[in-house]
């Protein structure tokens, strides 16, 4: 008879894992490994999400890593950016690669009709060889070779078709205008790996937010079709049953704490990968409750309670707005303000000052 976990357990399991119960004393590029990678769209997010859990951080910790290619930003998962570690990188983009160019074709197919995807690789190969070039100017190349074609749409293309990085200023806090590109083995100086590892996929999702389901590691990475894999792995992993009996997957002595662990107060980065990486969103999903997928999200109790944004005012100040989806008790308000308040001096030190404002969700 499998193991049943309530919701609670997982919840707990999930944040525990990803360093949401407490801040961990462990170098940033040992928690962007643990983490399987940090969800990079915009620039300042991935670095209030390791703020989050990393004992000390500074942003200067992680523009370090990106100066010294010890952790490289790319499109990964479900096609979107990523922050992972060098090392992760290179057995991670030929593991994904099938799924990347599908989503090319699915995403960007009818802005690039009649180009065919080969020729647009081995183009974009050759114009990127030996230099670093911003989007826009190989967007513009590559029309030259496809008249007619958008120029971004074949940019975009490129970087789905072709293992190529992201390199500084790219991705350091506050900076601002289009990525560049740049040939991964020609940044990393090493060579990729030739094969796919669909199992090391697999476990290292279930290691950062398990236990889960085959569902969820395929929403979370977008590659389709590994129940085939995970039933090749079922004779190392635990298997138990969620309160819907749903079976539910978990690596070899992975902690699964008690329900009544304590978890504080925590306010999640835009995308955080601890709301997206199960399906549906619901690992963090309070009764009744959806967060719009991507936003900013406020967890109370280990659960999402809101939203918020930080803005800067006309006269100097910064502030940080709360939306409540429910409200707080005087214990989680107090706890909140201390931990906004840390957020402000963290991601707005230069403000002349800060407010915290908390209101209802509309």
């Amino acid at each position: 008879m499998k193991e049943r976990l309530t919701r609670r357990r997982l919840n707990r399991a999930t944040l525990l894992r990803q360093s949401l119960h407490e801040r961990a004393e462990l170098s940033v590029e040992a928690m962007v490994e643990r983490l399987a990678g940090v969800h990079a769209r915009h620039r300042e997010p991935p670095y209030i999400g390791l703020w989050n859990r990393v004992d000390g951080f500074r942003r200067e910790h992680l523009a370090a890593l990106l100066d010294l290619r010890a952790v490289v930003r790319a499109s990964l998962h479900r096609g979107a950016r990523y922050l992972v570690t060098a090392e992760d990188y290179l057995w991670l983009r030929p593991t994904l690669e099938p799924m990347l160019r599908a989503r090319r074709e699915r995403v960007l197919g009818r802005r690039t009709t009649g180009v065919d995807g080969g020729q647009l690789a081995a183009a974009a190969r050759f114009l990127l060889a030996g230099r670093v070039m911003p989007r826009p100017e190989l967007g513009r190349a590559l029309a030259a070779r496809w008249p007619g074609r958008d120029p971004v749409a074949l940019a975009r293309s490129a970087r789905m078709l072709l293992p190529v990085l992201h390199p500084p200023p790219s991705g350091l806090w506050g900076r601002r205008g289009p990525a560049a590109f740049v040939l991964a083995e020609e940044w990393l100086g090493r060579a990729l790996d030739r094969r796919p590892d669909p199992a090391r996929l697999v476990t290292r999702h279930l290691a950062a937010f398990g236990p889960a389901t085959v569902e969820d590691v395929q929403a979370w990475s977008g590659v389709s079709g590994l129940r085939e894999v995970v039933d090749d792995l079922l004779p190392s992993l635990r298997e138990f049953r969620g309160e819907d009996g749903e079976e539910l997957l978990d690596v070899p002595d992975a902690p699964l704490p008690p329900e009544d662990l304590p978890v504080p107060v925590r306010f999640l980065a835009a995308g955080d990968d601890a709301v997206l990486a199960h399906t549906g969103g619901t690992r963090l999903a309070a009764e009744r409750a959806r967060h719009p997928p991507g936003e900013p999200a406020f967890l109370v109790d280990g659960l999402v309670r809101g939203g918020w944004s930080l803005t800067r005012e006309t006269d100097g100040r910064t502030v940080l707005t709360v939306r409540l989806s429910a409200p707080l008790n005087r214990r989680q308000r107090e706890e909140a303000a201390e931990e906004g308040a840390a957020l402000l001096r963290f991601a707005a030190g230069d403000a002349d000052r800060h407010d915290i404002r908390f209101t209802a969700a509309g």
